[in-house]
């Protein structure tokens, strides 16, 4: 079973748009509505491949009501921590070119005693988990340690631990080692300090994040590819998706492909690329099931191509 913790999910609504013209009125071709938030679509990974998840979130207000519904209606499993403000609504606008824009409301502020009992939640239902995968922001109210007590108290439980966050609450966290990390190359970028312009760069970035702490680093690189940087060695992968629909989730469902095959390795890399280019072939944030994959496009290689030009260069 993996666990997801999402210290701050949402209420997704997602309208695919011819293209975006400011101060125009512009007519949606389609709309989705979903819960959102990077731990809660990993969930949605998860439970799309057919394995058995638990989704640990605080909800609030109609629209954590909402979140939590169609969480039941997707057969995924909620242990919510109640608490006073309301859950966040998110809109996500994607062009017909691929383009998203993205508009991410802040969200409520925990109390310490919604913290703590968020904690306790996180505690109770790790028992059966094989990982617990935490993802995203944190909420106002949360320190930027917050992850990290997380991560000392599961491993304090023998649990593995998943890390899907950046800033200063990444940096927090590494201290307690956890198992994997999970940064984009923006977010690579942002913890090492310095712009990233080839595969290479982004390879030496990810092996200084196991320096600081980590103990493996899951790098996404967008349509260039991922990067898994470990103690046994650094692995390449990619995938050709023959038509970008929406970048929402996308890397959540790499996270959950990685943690289904394992958690380590590159069989569980080749897992976490098949879920990605999948995902971005689908509309809004859609989870791949294993229909849709396609591992015969999947290439996994030991041999880094350290020169190859990032596509989008991080500065």
């Amino acid at each position: 079973m993996i666990l997801t913790v999402t210290p701050n999910p949402s209420l997704d609504r997602t309208y695919e748009v011819p293209s975006l013209e400011r101060g125009e009125v512009i007519r949606a071709t389609g709309e989705r509505m979903d819960p959102g938030g990077k731990g809660v679509n990993v969930s949605r990974a998860v439970s799309a491949a057919g394995q058995r998840t638990v989704a640990v979130l605080p909800l609030g207000g109609a629209p954590g009501a909402l979140v939590a519904d169609l969480l039941d209606a997707q057969g995924i499993e909620v242990a919510p921590v109640p608490i006073a403000g309301a859950t966040r609504s998110n809109i996500a606008l994607a062009e017909a070119d691929g383009v998203l824009t993205k508009i991410n409301a802040p969200g409520p502020e925990l109390s310490a005693e919604e913290q703590e009992l968020l904690f306790e939640t996180v505690r109770a239902q790790a028992r059966d988990a094989d990982w617990i995968a935490c993802c995203g922001s944190l909420p106002r109210g949360l320190a930027p340690e917050w992850y990290a007590d997380l991560v000392a108290r599961a491993h304090a439980a023998g649990v593995r631990i998943a890390l899907d966050t950046s800033g200063p609450a990444l940096l927090a966290a590494l201290r307690e080692r956890p198992d994997v990390v999970k940064p984009n190359a923006e977010e690579l970028a942002e913890a090492v300090g310095r712009p990233l312009a080839t595969v290479g760069d982004a390879a030496k970035a990810a092996e200084e994040l196991r320096g600081m702490g980590a103990r493996a680093v899951l790098a996404s690189l967008g349509a260039d590819g991922q990067l898994l940087v470990d103690a046994a060695g650094t692995w390449y992968g990619s995938a050709h998706a023959s038509a970008v629909r929406s970048n929402v989730g996308a890397g959540d469902s790499s996270l959950a492909g990685f943690l289904i095959a394992g958690g380590r390795g590159p069989k569980a890399l080749a897992s976490a690329v098949a879920h990605g280019a999948a995902a971005v072939q689908l509309p809004g944030s859609v989870m791949p099931t294993p229909s849709d994959l396609d591992p015969a496009a999947v290439t996994v290689t030991a041999d880094v191509p350290v020169d190859r030009v990032l596509k989008e260069p991080v500065s």
